[in-house]
């Protein structure tokens, strides 16, 4: 099992979800959150003052899946955030050891 965290574009957010519900991804944790990378911030003028924005809105997707679905799931985020410009965010995966769904008890695959 992976656990892939995807930061992207707040405005791609509905074209990943709708994405993901059509290869079978049945559940998504989505966070508001803020950062930079190569974007290093930008500039705005509020009210005839100009001040640094140094970590710009992102939103962060984390998506458990099995291993045989993780290639997929890549695949999807990337075309579905993809605008080709700076920006467009990152996707992490990284190793689950387990899954426990509260409710039934569920343990591993069964439990995603």
């Amino acid at each position: 099992m992976k656990l892939v965290s995807a930061v992207i574009k707040p405005f791609k957010l509905d074209d990943v979800r709708a994405a993901l519900s059509e290869i079978g991804v049945q559940g998504v944790t989505v966070t508001e959150v803020k950062g930079f990378g190569r974007q290093k911030g930008h500039t705005e003028l509020y009210r005839g003052a100009e001040y640094v924005v140094d970590f710009l809105p992102k939103v962060k997707l984390e998506i458990a899946v099995a291993d045989s679905l993780l290639e997929k799931v890549i695949d999807t985020v990337t075309k579905a955030a993809n605008t080709g410009k700076i920006g467009d965010g990152k996707i992490f995966v990284t190793s689950l050891e387990q899954v426990i769904r509260i409710r039934t008890g569920e343990t591993g695959e069964d439990a995603i």
